[in-house]
C-alpha cells in the first residue's frame, strides 16, 4: 500500500470527499464514513464528524503529510480546532483509497 500523497491532485471536496487522481482515473473515499468527533477531536472508525464540524481545511504539509483540519464541537458545545493525518489509516492500493484500522 502506498501513501495517498504518491498520487496526483490529492484533495478534499465538499468537506468530506478525499480524492486522488491516478493514471487512468480517480479514487474517492467519503471521510464522513471513517472519521468521527470524540469531544472535539477527530476519531477513526466511528464516522459522522460532519454533524458537529465547521471551518474545514486540507493541506499537504512537511514531507508530504496529508492533514485534514476542522473545528469540531466538544461536549460543552464549543468549537475547537482538530486535525488528523490522513496517512495514518488511509492508503492507496489497487487504484482505490483504502481505510484500515
Amino acid at each position: 500500500m502506498a501513501s495517498i500523497t504518491t498520487q496526483q491532485n490529492v484533495r478534499v471536496e465538499n468537506n468530506r470527499e478525499l480524492k486522488v487522481n491516478f493514471e487512468g482515473g480517480e479514487a474517492v473515499l467519503d471521510l464522513n464514513n471513517v472519521l468521527g468527533n470524540d469531544n472535539g477531536r477527530f476519531s477513526w472508525g466511528s464516522g459522522g464528524y460532519l454533524e458537529s464540524a465547521q471551518e474545514f481545511r486540507f493541506s499537504i504539509e512537511g514531507a508530504g503529510v496529508p492533514v485534514f483540519r476542522a473545528q469540531l464541537r466538544n461536549a460543552e458545545g464549543n468549537y475547537v480546532e482538530s486535525d488528523v493525518n490522513l496517512d495514518e489509516r488511509i492508503k492507496f492500493q489497487d487504484n482505490q483509497l483504502v481505510f484500515g484500522m
